[in-house]
């Protein structure tokens, strides 16, 4: 039975081994992961029930460098805070905010956001963040992912094909290309790198 290995994700080389060092710094690296996430949220064009914005890319990329856990709990984090009230999501504060928010159209896309962290933070734990092919295939199976939780989500308020309308199709060209700029940026950076014995 072949065991799969775990490789250590981008962010590894700035960590300390151990100790308290060690967690201050991934606390730091999810604040400003989150920074990124809400920068990028912001970063929109207005369309209707859902917005395009750069968070996709935004997700992809932190889940690649981070590696599951930290990607996982950077996002999971990224959640708590707009669902304490901060105006971290893309509509909030002037579509509402908290959990109010979060229920709302783009609930499912949210959702589908941690879905996305973590199966790309997975495929970086396995050095597939070393190759872009095999990057890209992970990435594209989590944004699929991420879209069909959003649309399942946003056709429970507005119907399945208002919701393919507004909530797919605008999208699609959009997210390919940040799948491939994502793709192809992280192992950009590691091929840049020394080798590691």
């Amino acid at each position: 039975m072949a065991i799969a290995t775990t490789m250590r994700p981008l962010v590894s080389l700035a960590l300390p081994e151990k100790g308290a060092t060690r967690l201050a710094t991934q606390l730091l690296l999810a604040i400003a992961g989150t920074l990124l996430l809400t920068l990028s949220a912001k970063a929109k064009v207005v369309l209707g029930p859902v917005d395009i914005s750069l968070q996709t890319l935004a997700v992809l990329l932190i889940a690649s460098a981070f590696g599951l856990r930290l990607g996982v709990a950077t996002l999971l984090l990224y959640m708590a805070e707009g669902a304490m009230g901060f105006p971290v999501f893309q509509g909030t504060p002037e579509k509402g905010i908290g959990l109010a928010y979060m229920v709302g159209p783009t609930g499912g896309y949210l959702a589908g956001f941690v879905v996305m962290a973590a199966i790309v933070g997975w495929a970086a734990d396995r050095g597939w963040d070393r190759h872009p092919v095999k990057l890209f295939s992970a990435m594209l199976a989590a944004e699929i992912v991420m879209m069909a939780m959003g649309f399942a989500w946003l056709a429970l308020l507005i119907g399945a094909e208002k919701s393919w309308q507004f909530g797919v199709v605008p999208f699609i060209v959009g997210d390919l290309i940040k799948v491939a700029l994502a793709a192809s940026l992280v192992p950009a950076v590691w091929s840049l790198l020394p080798k590691r014995p």
